[in-house]
């Protein structure tokens, strides 16, 4: 894909709160008064597994995670245990004979975690489903919380992609979001996982943080380029003070929305100058690496964890907080340890909220979806897929596309529409005129901005 240039004109406009459809409906619509059907699965299904890791050593400022700050090492191996019984019970909602594609590890910091408890997570896997040969499983890395040991114990326990917090590395901006980590520490981490043999590693990067310019952020991105990551997800700040109160210490520092906007031009023109292929939204792959090739092929999906390789397959979050999607429901596990631990204890799952889908939800998901991982819809080919008139029952919503055709960000045809490459950056706008639940509904405050 050619380099993407983008107007800062355009970002101002298209700036404003959308979901990240993750889900549809998004999971402002889940409610406690959502309960997990009787019956059991019974046809075999291709499983994700993810699996939420909520400890961390030291609080970073800028994060907005469900995590728990700690310095007792004992408390991961209690969450182990309760991991296996939540893995034990949830059994019944996972069919005999169902494969695992997908396994993810998230946090918090998942290499908190001792290597053989690893190991043993890796294992508890293996011992209940078929692991596919060609199964994706990676895990979110902090630097700092990483040894070669833990390496070894991922690659052991199964863990071929890895996926690398950098954030930044500006010292000034570094020292004030308190995650300071040197250049030698990056480099050290990416040459484990490299000499381990891991298929792939991401970088993770964030911009519109405190203390963070223009001229800082490119040199930031000079520097990761060098290391050649298969992946980059540069995903923007989210400031949730009121949700996370240390983040108001260092509120005066943030850029502004126009200096947030040229970081973000920077970044899409200066990755995909580089010849990284831009995915959508925060993601960006060199063109072999496999979600490239997904996007290109058609299997690319986007979940809970964001995009995915994978399409079609049955989503099981397990942990704290953690998010599923199977069977046409929503679920999600409790956001606090301790109702969590008290639901296992009590001998019940520790699901507190979800949704169930319907029809409507079911076509209008797969239709949003569709120009989410795909990029453009073929109207005969939905609409045999779903069983509808996909020009009909989608009438309104394609004749909203008025304005986005003549901004460049979309191509309406006969047979369908296609996004294009500057649609890309503005694909959640793009879904948003699919969404029955948008209309009429206050955005601001329930969604993130969608530039």
């Amino acid at each position: 894909m050619s380099q993407v240039n983008v107007s800062l004109d355009q970002l101002r406009k298209y700036d404003q709160p959308g979901p990240r459809y993750t889900s549809y409906p998004p999971a402002t619509h889940f409610t406690e008064a959502f309960a997990l059907p009787d019956s059991a699965p019974q046809t075999p299904t291709l499983l994700s597994l993810y699996f939420h890791l909520p400890f961390c050593s030291r609080q970073c400022l800028y994060c907005g995670c469900t995590n728990i700050v700690t310095g007792d090492q004992s408390r991961s191996a209690e969450y182990l245990g309760y991991l296996e019984r939540e893995f034990e019970r949830r059994g019944q909602y996972m069919a005999e004979g169902s494969t695992v594609v997908q396994v993810q590890l998230g946090g918090g910091t998942p290499t908190f975690f001792l290597p053989e408890e690893l190991r043993r997570l890796g294992q508890l896997v293996r011992n209940r489903f078929p692991v596919s040969a060609e199964a994706e499983a990676g895990v979110e890395i902090d630097p700092r919380a990483l040894t070669k040991e833990k390496v070894e114990a991922l690659r052991e326990a199964g863990f071929n992609r890895a996926s690398l917090g950098v954030q930044d590395t500006n010292q000034l901006v570094q020292q004030t979001i308190m995650r300071i980590q040197p250049p030698e520490m990056i480099a050290q981490a990416n040459q484990w996982l490299r000499e381990s043999g891991i298929d792939s590693v991401n970088f993770d990067l964030i911009y519109g943080l405190p203390n963070q310019t223009v001229e800082s952020f490119d040199k930031t991105l000079d520097e990761v380029l060098a290391f050649s990551p298969d992946r980059f997800a540069i995903y923007s700040y989210a400031h949730i003070p009121w949700i996370k109160s240390f983040q108001k210490s260092f509120e005066d520092k943030l850029p502004g929305p126009e200096t947030k906007l040229q970081l973000l031009q920077l970044i899409i023109e200066k990755l995909t100058g580089a010849g990284y292929v831009y995915i959508g939204m925060d993601h960006f792959a060199k063109p072999d690496d496999g979600m490239a090739k997904a996007l290109a092929n058609g299997t690319l999906q986007r979940n809970f964890q964001g995009y995915s390789t994978h399409k079609g397959v049955d989503l099981h979050g397990f942990g704290m907080s953690s998010i599923s999607h199977a069977g046409g429901n929503y679920f999600q596990n409790h956001k606090e340890l301790a109702d969590y631990y008290a639901a296992l204890d009590g001998g019940r799952l520790p699901v507190f909220r979800g949704y169930s889908m319907t029809e409507e939800d079911k076509i209008r998901y797969h239709a949003i979806m569709h120009i989410m991982c795909n990029l453009y819809i073929d109207y005969a080919q939905l609409s045999e897929e779903m069983g509808i008139d996909f020009t009909e029952h989608f009438k309104a919503d394609i004749a909203s596309l008025d304005d986005l055709e003549a901004d460049g960000l979309l191509q309406r045809e006969k047979a369908g529409l296609r996004v294009t490459p500057l649609g890309r950056l503005f694909i959640r706008i793009i879904a948003m005129r699919f969404d029955a639940y948008l209309k009429g509904e206050q955005r601001k405050g329930r969604y993130s901005q969608t530039v």
